[in-house]
């Protein structure tokens, strides 16, 4: 029993590094896919074979991959560790990797841009207290210079080299299985990966490099698509949908619409997590998905994110929606015949399924042990903290904007921030709502809501302003008696 423990224990503590080293990776690629975005269009439209070959506008794609995008990744990796000066010597040793490779530098970017701006703080935390009154600037201008100078070199000489050959190595392994036909198999990881919030580690760590470059040379690719395809999740979706029971049965229609239309594939998660035997369901949709996608030459131009159809219909290439539309459709047919099959046979057949709030809980511990430090805190800080933490309580008069907040500002948030955005319009009341990442709340925020795990990051972030800890971004009793006080 003790050896089960200990192993059980260790598996989840590897799980929760790769999930914080997912999110350092995700924390640097999120903010800037507006820009991965407009690169794809541009590409998309005007390489000679896109929809409106333009030689002269062609002549963007090139330098919007090899030096805005790794620049910006590195500026964003050293902005999360010191701020903007972090983010200015980030950007600068970045240079190093992007002259000293010929590749686009992206994991190149990842590393030095971060370690940049660590070394920075290294030394603003030792000189701190130390400058003489009036050589403040002095020393903060040619501390960042000389530290990113000698930073650039070295990222020059040593590790854009050294990142070159990492990526040819990975380039030939993914060669090696697009030749050999095993590329679907890559899939047996991803699928369940995502579901243990692993994705982020393997789809911006490997999976996007790879892809940028791919697609830089051949105006395409197809590692773009083998871990956003939305087919699998819709098809466990749709199951339950038409099979299932309960409270899972009547929340999945508007799961459908966020994760197929929306791009939120975590809203899809519980629903695995009730009936783990379904993970063989979404394994075999995203293999079958893949090998379409590979047997009929699909392939996207840029990251779609989130990955809604909507992204995947912008990314597609000319002359490539069939292929794509084959590769979800068949994802989507596969996957859901294969959790219809699973949720039938069930042995929980005579009974309710798991209620779908203890499977969303679950989620939600599992995705808070990536997001804490200290897997243990983390769980006792969620025990703590009270339904409803409130700093500076505001009343109606006093409320002009309300934030919710999650890890990157992009999923949950924005579904949370739709909910009560609707609730408040149908009681009349008018009050901005917005989404954020938890590290860059407004300074003008009034309320901010986050999920229980977050609140204390949050709180961190904006003392100033109210907080309110729930659960569930989608369904909570805080918001009725949120707007019931704002009324």
């Amino acid at each position: 029993m003790a050896t089960t423990a200990t192993t059980q224990t260790s598996s989840g503590g590897v799980r929760v590094k790769v999930q914080q080293f997912g999110r350092m990776l995700s924390g640097m690629v999120m903010p800037n896919i507006g820009a991965f975005i407009a690169w794809g269009l541009i590409t998309a439209l005007f390489i000679p074979t896109g929809w409106l070959p333009n030689k002269d506008l062609a002549m963007l794609v090139d330098p919007m991959i090899k030096f805005l995008l790794p620049l910006l990744i590195g500026y964003t990796g050293g902005q999360m560790i010191n701020g903007k000066r972090g983010g200015v010597i980030g950007a600068i040793a970045t240079m190093g990797v992007i002259v000293g490779a010929d590749i686009p530098m992206f994991l190149g970017a990842m590393i030095v841009g971060p370690l940049a701006g660590w070394v920075l703080r290294l030394f603003d935390r030792a000189v701190e207290g130390k400058i003489k009154a009036g050589f403040e600037m002095l020393v903060n201008n040619f501390s960042l210079g000389i530290i990113g100078g000698i930073l650039t070199l070295g990222a020059y000489k040593g590790i854009g080299p050294l990142v070159q050959g990492l990526t040819n190595i990975l380039s030939n392994g993914v060669e090696f299985l697009v030749n050999h036909n095993l590329l679907p198999l890559v899939n047996i990881i991803i699928e369940p990966a995502k579901v243990l919030f692993l994705n982020n580690a393997i789809n911006h760590g490997i999976l996007s490099p790879i892809a940028a470059e791919e697609s830089a040379r051949i105006g395409k690719s197809i590692l773009f698509m083998l871990e956003s395809n939305p087919g699998p999740g819709l098809g466990i979706l749709l199951a339950y949908w038409l099979v299932g029971k309960g409270s899972a049965k009547s929340s999945a229609p508007g799961a459908v619409i966020i994760h197929f239309l929306g791009g939120i594939h975590e809203i899809y998660f519980p629903y695995i997590l009730m009936n783990p035997r379904l993970i063989l369901a979404v394994i075999g949709g995203g293999v079958s998905g893949t090998f379409t996608f590979q047997l009929l030459g699909a392939g996207l131009t840029s990251s779609p994110s989130p990955g809604s159809i909507f992204a995947y219909l912008a990314m597609t290439p000319k002359g490539g929606y069939g292929p794509m539309f084959a590769g979800v459709i068949v994802a989507t047919v596969v996957s859901f015949l294969l959790a219809a099959l699973l949720l039938k046979t069930s042995s929980k057949n005579n009974e309710d399924d798991v209620d779908l709030e203890e499977a969303s809980a679950k989620m939600r511990e599992m995705k808070a042990a990536g997001t804490a430090a200290n897997p243990s805190a983390a769980a006792t800080t969620a025990n703590v903290i009270t339904p409803n933490v409130a700093a500076n309580v505001r009343n109606k008069g006093d409320v002009n904007k309300i934030v919710f907040a999650c890890d990157a500002g992009m999923g949950s948030s924005a579904m949370g921030a739709s909910v009560l955005r609707k609730k408040l319009q149908n009681a009349g009341v008018n009050i901005t709502v917005v989404n954020s990442a938890v590290s860059e709340i407004p300074a003008d925020a009034d309320i901010v809501v986050t999920q229980k795990t977050l609140t204390d990051r949050a709180i961190a972030s904006n003392p100033n302003a109210e907080h309110i800890s729930i659960d569930n971004f989608l369904k909570s009793p805080k918001y009725d008696e949120l707007v019931e006080r704002l009324k």
